[in-house]
């Protein structure tokens, strides 16, 4: 028998616990795979240290198991802690503020179980405003499957910087990715932890994409199946006009690429980024988002200091990875396609 967590880390979170937690214990029950195996299902809610009145909602909900942290310890080791003594098969990271829909995890669970060498996963990703709208929109944080292009900067299939394309079924093929949203991750639990887990010290933003990325360099595939949908609200925690999300956006991403990135590419890339990187902060000044501009300034001043930290994991990394630089990486620069080419659809 196989077994599946889906497992949600909440954060005074009691209203999206309120609204979002039937769908996930509604849709999430046992179904019997493609290959003939049972597996059964687990929803469990690991709780950051809430404030609010999170475990009263929460013990209204007799089927869900909640596994209670002493404090709030962010995205990232948030659900390394949860997941310590997991022995699922498969866990599900999903997001508080996600409507899921029925059979949603069927799709993708039986596709990993049909190609061993998948790891890691993710469904369409849909904008919850636009659920009773036709078309759907995509949502910002995954869409329908993340990349990085060849700075280092990410985007997904249905959108591109600042461009969200409405879903037309244009993206719903099958096909491999670089990174699967931390919105809804289904992973092989084992995989996650042989991996070392999302990396603490980014404590939220940019740690699915290290973790999909050192999946990958170990010889892995993650997928988008698009025949599984969800909607995600976004910006629960942090809206996107937030300098603090900007901060932890812009520093996350560096160390990401100095983790990861092999000597022959990290120096060209990393000149290519201080340049883009203070323009993005002097285009954010220009444009009134002064603290905005500041703690994308503070990012870079913030990684150089982290970065001497980070050197014996970097070489360790380094040491271990037989593809460090995955075909999923696109060769090309989407700074360059957007701006000057106009180009703003995957």
């Amino acid at each position: 028998m196989k077994t599946c967590q889906v497992v949600i880390l909440n954060w005074n979170g009691a209203d999206m616990l309120r609204r979002f937690l039937p769908s996930v214990v509604e849709h999430s029950q046992a179904f019997t795979t493609s290959r003939g195996e049972s597996c059964s299902v687990e929803v469990v809610v690991a709780d950051n240290g809430s404030t609010d009145d999170s475990l009263t909602v929460l013990s209204s909900f007799p089927s869900v198991r909640t596994t209670l942290l002493d404090r709030n310890y962010g995205f990232a080791e948030g659900y390394n802690r949860a997941l310590a003594h997991t022995t699922a098969d498969y866990t599900v990271l999903l997001n508080s503020d996600v409507q899921v829909t029925p059979r949603w995890l069927e799709p993708v669970i039986n596709y990993m179980e049909e190609h061993a060498e998948v790891v890691a996963a993710q469904p369409k990703i849909l904008s919850h405003a636009s659920l009773h709208e036709h078309p759907h929109r995509f949502e910002h944080a995954g869409a329908a499957g993340g990349f990085i292009d060849i700075l280092g900067y990410p985007f997904c299939r249905g959108r591109v910087l600042a461009t969200v394309e409405d879903d037309h079924g244009q993206y719903d093929t099958l096909t491999d990715i670089f990174w699967a949203s931390g919105a809804c991750l289904f992973c092989r639990t084992q995989a996650y932890h042989d991996a070392g887990g999302l990396d603490p010290a980014f404590f939220a933003h940019m740690e699915e994409i290290d973790l999909c990325w050192r999946l990958q360099a170990l010889g892995h595939r993650i997928v988008c199946v698009p025949q599984s949908e969800v909607f995600h609200v976004g910006g629960g925690s942090l809206s996107y006009e937030s300098p603090r999300k900007t901060y932890l956006n812009f520093r996350n991403n560096l160390l990401m690429l100095y983790k990861n990135l092999p000597a022959r590419r990290l120096w060209w890339v990393m000149t290519c980024r201080l340049l883009l990187d203070y323009v993005a902060a002097l285009q954010l000044f220009l444009t009134g988002q002064r603290k905005n501009a500041k703690a994308a300034v503070q990012a870079r001043r913030d990684y150089h200091r982290l970065r001497r930290q980070y050197r014996a994991l970097r070489q360790q990394l380094q040491k271990s990875y037989t593809n460090p630089l995955p075909a999923t990486i696109k060769n090309r620069s989407i700074i360059f396609a957007y701006y000057l080419l106009g180009k703003k659809t995957f």
